[in-house]
């Protein structure tokens, strides 16, 4: 595992997520749209805002986690799992490139 690589998957990541989270946010804060007199339409709008809330609170999250990651690699505990101490497998990073896990400590915290 190269860090500068997955440094700059982090910081790449951290961008994009970045940007969906202010068009969430712009989405959810901004909006000029009326309301819609009918029902059906409004309670559509009511389902399509909280999906949107969703996804914000979900970019929020994740931009949280690949915040505590570039900390891990600044402090040089990245990849080093924070529960049993283990190093973590390259292809759960590469899968999950902010984990603080392995897999093992992952599934038996999900339990």
């Amino acid at each position: 595992m190269n860090l500068e690589d997955q440094k700059a998957s982090l910081l790449s990541l951290r961008e994009e997520l970045h940007a969906r989270v202010e068009r969430t946010h712009r989405h959810l804060h901004q909006r000029e749209d009326r309301v819609s007199s009918n029902f059906s339409d409004q309670s559509q709008e009511m389902d399509n805002q909280q999906l949107v809330y969703n996804l914000d609170q979900e970019g929020r999250q994740e931009l949280a986690q690949i915040e505590s990651a570039l900390r891990r690699i600044a402090e040089g505990t990245y990849g080093a799992c924070e529960q049993c101490g283990e190093v973590i497998q390259d292809a759960r990073i590469e899968a999950v490139p902010y984990t603080k896990h392995c897999i093992e400590c992952a599934v038996s915290l999900e339990e």
